[in-house]
């Protein structure tokens, strides 16, 4: 009897319970402080659908890496996290996102309206206002441009700049990155009001010409060499768009296109996820950096909306009221979530308003120029 409960009570002692309760106040707390946390993202991911298919990965593989003894963390050298974070820390699966993301991309309304790439392009402004102001505030030149990817509402984007400026925040970055682009429906419409007046969320746009086969043939590869003989660190990230793409629009590559926007991006996505979450122990996240993330985060992406509607009310000014400012707030990244918010918000004042595909121009501009302006940073500070 006595050897039987001793035996139980070394399993005791090795259980995650008492690791748990027994050095509760030298760490133990902040253990249950992240399993509750990712507990959250999941009730988020399932019940709210916040980004279900990245957060619920992520918050799964943040409850993994914080369960005493278990050794699932990405830094626990042999265990099954620790080689799939492998694609994290060489920046495999972001550029491979981009592939999937490529092939489910119509860039017709861009190539139609190549205005949209101004408008693409002024939301990323953002960006960098945020970096100036993650440096004012104490974070490293590193860390800041890191932490603006954020306002590019890019998650694959984001995780692929951390990755190569500041490695340590990746799983903060991430978080933040995937929980504003799930309330984009939140946070833009109030600015987009507050910026444009009623007449010009009013503006019916003329219908967008019919773009040829040639041309969304050619336009991904000329995007390619462009893009990358000016900015060779970007180059990964679009050249994996636009081949994506390329694939979409060839029409004589029907299995790689099925292959790469299905099966491969679901992997990939499984893996991206539960990667970047098993990053996420208690010593990484619960820093007072985290929060600080998080305000920038959302202080870019409300940048990023800002700038592109302001942007927007410049077009909508030089092309005598042609433009409505609203589809400049799609020029973040986040696809097509942000466009649909523009048609939204433009229907309010007008039922018979479509703007949906006006700012899907816009929209798919913003995933290149989230690309450009992380080769940027990491020309700049790599």
């Amino acid at each position: 009897m006595g050897a039987f409960i001793d035996t139980v009570i070394e399993l005791l002692k090795a259980s995650g319970f008492y690791e748990i309760i027994v050095n509760f106040t030298d760490g133990g707390w902040k253990t249950l402080v992240m399993i509750c946390i990712s507990l959250v993202l999941i009730y988020l991911a399932i019940v709210k659908k916040f980004e279900p298919l990245l957060l619920l990965p992520i918050a799964f593989g943040m409850l993994l890496a914080n369960l005493p003894f278990a050794e699932l963390a990405s830094t626990s050298e042999g265990g099954l996290l620790y080689y799939l974070y492998q694609g994290v820390k060489l920046k495999i699966y972001p550029p491979l996102i981009f592939l999937g993301i490529g092939v489910m991309t119509d860039f017709g309304p861009l190539i139609a309206n190549p205005k949209s790439l101004l408008l693409g392009a002024a939301a990323q402004v953002g960006i960098f206002i945020t970096f100036i102001g993650a440096v004012l505030i104490g974070f490293t030149t590193k860390e800041a441009g890191a932490i603006a990817m954020i306002g590019g509402a890019d998650g694959p984007t984001a995780i692929f700049t951390a990755q190569a400026l500041a490695e340590h925040l990746t799983p903060a970055i991430a978080v933040a990155a995937y929980s504003y682009m799930a309330l984009v429906p939140v946070i833009q419409p109030p600015i987009m009001r507050l910026l444009t007046t009623k007449k010009e969320r009013a503006i019916k746009m003329t219908q967008l010409r019919r773009v040829s086969k040639k041309e969304k043939i050619i336009f991904p590869i000329l995007v390619t060499l462009l893009v990358s003989l000016l900015l060779p660190s970007a180059a990964t990230l679009v050249g994996m768009l636009m081949l994506g793409n390329l694939i979409r629009e060839s029409g004589v590559c029907e299995r790689l296109a099925k292959t790469a926007e299905n099966e491969l991006m679901n992997i990939v996505t499984i893996f991206l996820g539960i990667s970047v979450g098993s990053t996420a122990s208690a010593e990484n996240f619960l820093q007072a950096k985290t929060l600080g993330i998080l305000f920038l985060g959302m202080f870019a992406f409300a940048m990023g909306t800002a700038t592109g509607v302001l942007f927007g009310k410049l077009l909508c000014i030089a092309t005598k009221g042609k433009v409505n400012p609203l589809i400049g707030a799609a020029g973040v990244s986040a696809v097509p979530m942000a466009a649909r918010i523009a048609q939204k918000v433009g229907r309010e004042e007008d039922p018979n308003n479509y703007l949906l595909m006006h700012a899907m121009g816009p929209n798919v501009a913003g995933v290149i120029g989230s690309a450009v302006a992380s080769g940027i940073l990491i020309t700049m500070l790599g």
